[in-house]
């Protein structure tokens, strides 16, 4: 799938996460991303456990088998390089998509790469005949706040979530209806 700016050019395109070793590149560059951008906001003791929680080879496994995750590599249109990658599952249940992951590596961002993922979500969601997408963003990310609110996200609602070794996530829940 290859996703298009307004003016009608291709900004990106997206590779299904389907093998192990596509799995194993997930995690290297989800090592990567995370630890380029959150010890600054979280701090990097939250960093490392959070990666290896929730962003290591073992939990994007785990995701993929006992939750139905699919994951995606965002690519840029142009040459091919990998900017960055996404994932998420369906919530039959909401008749949502829930979007946990949307990273992209420092270089690329600014570049129009994140309103790409968020128009394959919007097809995707379509596609399915879903009825929204949401996601989490860190209270203390106000880049990612900003930009999903200006993609016509809405804050639902804020929630702390205790992940252990006395860490906690701090997020508002931001959700745009599929129309």
């Amino acid at each position: 799938m290859c996703e298009k700016n307004a003016a009608g050019e291709k900004i990106a395109r997206f590779e299904a996460v389907e093998t192990s070793e596509q799995q194993e590149r997930l995690a290297s560059l989800a090592s990567e991303i995370w630890h380029e951008y959150w010890p600054a906001l979280i701090g990097p003791a939250q960093t490392d456990y959070m990666v290896e929680q929730f962003q290591s080879l073992p939990a994007i496994r785990r995701d993929m088998a006992d939750h139905a995750y699919e994951y995606w590599f965002v690519r840029a249109a142009d040459d091919g390089r990998v900017v960055g990658y996404t994932g998420g599952h369906v919530e039959p249940e909401t008749n949502r998509f829930f979007i946990s992951k949307i990273y992209l590596r420092a270089a690329e961002r600014g570049r129009h790469f994140a309103s790409a993922v968020v128009a394959f979500y919007e097809r995707l969601c379509r596609e399915r005949g879903l009825g929204a997408m949401y996601l989490t963003v860190n209270k203390g990310n106000e880049l990612g706040t900003r930009a999903y609110r200006g993609k016509g996200f809405a804050t639902i609602d804020a929630v702390e979530t205790d992940i252990g070794h006395g860490f906690v996530m701090d997020d508002y829940i931001m959700e745009k209806r599929i129309f």
